[in-house]
């Protein structure tokens, strides 16, 4: 069983898909594991450790997809990867699927057994494969270093002999992992923090992290949570007395920061322009939806944007890999937990059960078809 391991084609994108650590436990399962040469320089890691942990190196792609019977990426393949994969061969990756059918149908054709680690279900024994989790949290944490590092000012109280420094106020938009973890990092760092979501369960998660709870809680409220704990799409009633409550409130706050997202469609919008334009000088917003299109109107993927009030929005893609070095080691382990499920350890080699429920759920491609039924092509 050949394991490839390569070096991602999208410069900005500096995550690894296998750590030293990993490689140790997929060798002690009786794979062959290939490292390109250079693929964990950009999250610490240099050739010398995998070599270490029982790994061989490769000088190109091509060399280290040569033989491979599985390859595991951060990102889906492109075209020059997939010319390069043995058909037949198991991918693993973030395939970012929604709206990408032709990168899906490439797949199919290349004849590849893709796999989703994104869309892993959220089951209990799949806890420890949830990469949208694991990158999420160090989104959330980053948001607010990024948020701290534009702001210019201090965030927790201080009481000084030259007078006392107020504490930022910081305001979370969207309480799922990221933003949990916002509030847990604004916190620590002395800030007063506000948080909103639509989903009712939410409510006590903020209020036990410290932060006060901010949201219009009426009936629609009280049911806006779909069985697989993400968000609903609310009413257009609700958003416009959800967005009158929350107009008032983004005035007085310094740092705010939106995590909102629903699968498969672009991010909502939580923040307009008109609110923006209310805050203070000196304000920063943090959007982590911009690649999805942005919760917050005049954000920029990749850049932070000023505008004429002086408030700062910060549009950073692949926040996750802001941290790389962290964020690698945890979407690896992900990915370990996930592939130890396709090995047969007594023949020591691939064997996917195609009726495994985490399979189903996260297998995109097989046999020359698209066979997940979200992603079916339209006759």
């Amino acid at each position: 069983m050949r394991i490839s391991v390569l070096t991602e084609a999208d410069p900005a994108e500096p995550r690894v898909a296998s750590v030293p650590e990993t490689v140790k436990k997929f060798v002690g399962l009786g794979g062959e594991v290939v490292v390109q040469s250079g693929a964990g320089a950009n999250a610490g890691v240099p050739d010398s450790e995998y070599e270490a942990a029982g790994a061989k190196i490769a000088g190109s792609a091509e060399e280290a997809l040569s033989g491979a019977d599985l390859v595991l990426k951060v990102r889906r393949p492109n075209a020059e990867e997939l010319g390069k994969i043995g058909k037949g061969a198991t991918v693993v990756a973030i395939m970012d699927p929604y709206g990408h059918e032709d990168a899906l149908k490439a797949m199919a054709d290349a004849g590849v057994n893709a796999f989703a680690m994104e869309l892993m279900p959220r089951i209990t024994r799949a806890q420890v494969m949830d990469v949208l989790s694991s990158q999420a949290n160090l989104a959330g944490y980053r948001a607010v270093i990024d948020g701290a590092a534009e702001y210019g000012r201090s965030l927790p109280m201080m009481m000084t002999a030259a007078g006392t420094v107020p504490a930022a106020r910081i305001f979370i938009m969207g309480v799922g992992v990221a933003g949990l973890q916002a509030i847990a990092t604004a916190r620590r760092l002395g800030a007063v923090v506000t948080a909103t979501d639509v989903r009712p369960a939410t409510k006590e998660q903020v209020e036990s992290l410290g932060a006060k709870f901010v949201a219009v809680e009426d009936e629609e409220f009280k049911s806006a949570e779909t069985s697989g704990g993400y968000a609903k799409e609310m009413s257009a009633e609700y958003q416009k007395k959800q967005a009158e409550l929350v107009k008032g409130h983004i005035a007085k706050q310094d740092i705010v920061i939106t995590t909102a997202l629903i699968p498969g469609r672009p991010a909502p919008k939580l923040v307009s322009e008109e609110m923006v334009a209310s805050m203070k000088p000196g304000s920063v917003l943090v959007d982590l939806a911009v690649e999805r299109g942005g919760n917050v109107a005049g954000a920029k993927a990749g850049e932070i944007v000023t505008v004429g009030n002086g408030v700062k929005i910060v549009g950073h893609t692949n926040v996750p890999g802001r941290l790389a070095a962290t964020a690698s080691a945890l979407y690896a382990r992900n990915l370990y937990a996930f592939v130890e499920t396709l090995i047969d350890k007594e023949s020591k080699s691939l064997a996917v059960k195609w009726d495994d429920e985490l399979v189903k759920a996260t297998n995109l491609t097989r046999d020359g078809q698209v066979v997940h039924p979200n992603f079916q092509p339209k006759a």
